[in-house]
């Protein structure tokens, strides 16, 4: 087998573990596409005959290659559009759970990990959640063995402190979860039960011709829609694909292809009932919105 099948066999088969990564290191998954794609084209130009850890190699170039994104990223003063990531016990790792916890972090840790500095964060995701040794992530973060240690002991005492969500936006996003999970199930009557009885659902331009050209799976959508009984008729049996978010901080949903955002739901809450959706679609006004999935 030639060298370069035996690399893309070997960083197919790593693959969930090296997303994983990626996706702690930068909260975003469309930068740990890019990430892993800089990676591999790292990889392929490397002298790689004499490494035996084909897999710890792939995440040391990942592990850099995020690095080099976060401190740009930093310098430029640019936000990432954040994923959720999540934790497993370290005796449950396997490459499936692994792309699982990169899937499902809460977004208050993440808000701390985005406080980080780039090598701190690269310190602490390396060693405390993917078990890599100081003397591994040394020369990634360009410090000995013992400064990285450091890092990593100052950037876990900064996540141990970091903020709870508030009871409140804790309770929106149960509603909006609850909301979610009686559309998917068909539920009318739970979806008037969290629904304000004048509750307003409007959907923007794009998102229209999107429902008009997928009636089956999209929600019915109106320019404008009324009342409980008819928004919760629109969303049964639909939103399938949604996936809890704060939207601008506030508890929503969207709808994302291979990490990309394609629809946003945002949410309106008072009284402890929903009151107005909003169903956001043009590119142009989703990406002036702050998404943090989880």
């Amino acid at each position: 087998m030639e060298r370069s099948d035996v690399l893309a066999k070997s960083f197919d088969e790593s693959r969930a573990h090296l997303r994983a990564v990626a996706l702690r290191m930068l909260g975003s998954p469309a930068e740990a596409e890019d990430a892993m794609q800089e990676a591999w084209l790292k990889v392929m130009r490397a002298d790689s005959h004499e490494i035996e850890n084909l897999r710890g190699w792939f995440t040391t170039v990942v592990a850099r290659v995020c690095l080099d994104m976060l401190r740009s990223r930093r310098s430029q003063r640019e936000d990432p559009l954040p994923s959720s990531l999540g934790d497993v016990a370290d005796d449950a790792r396997t490459p499936e759970t692994e792309l699982g916890l990169a899937e499902a972090i809460g977004p208050a840790l993440l808000l701390v990990l985005d406080a980080l500095t780039p090598a701190e964060r690269v310190a602490f995701v390396l060693h405390d959640l993917f078990d890599l040794s100081f003397e591994e992530i040394a020369p990634i973060v360009d410090r000995t063995p013992d400064a990285a240690r450091q890092l990593a002991s100052r950037a876990r005492r900064r996540v141990q402190g970091g903020p709870a969500p508030s009871s409140e936006l804790a309770h929106h996003q149960q509603l909006v979860s609850a909301f979610l999970a009686a559309s998917r199930e068909g539920d009318c009557r739970q979806l008037i039960a969290v629904l304000s009885p004048d509750v307003a659902l409007r959907a923007d331009p794009v998102a229209l011709r999107a429902a008009a050209e997928n009636p089956q799976g999209a929600p019915k959508l109106a320019a404008q829609v009324d009342g409980a009984a008819l928004v919760a008729e629109a969303f049964k049996g639909r939103a399938r694909g949604a996936l809890a978010a704060l939207i601008d901080g506030q508890p929503g949903a969207v709808w994302a292809v291979a990490g990309r955002v394609r629809v946003a739901f945002k949410f309106s809450i008072h009284a402890r009932k929903i009151t107005a959706i909003e169903v956001v679609m043009d590119p142009v006004e989703l990406a002036k919105l702050s998404v943090l999935i989880g």
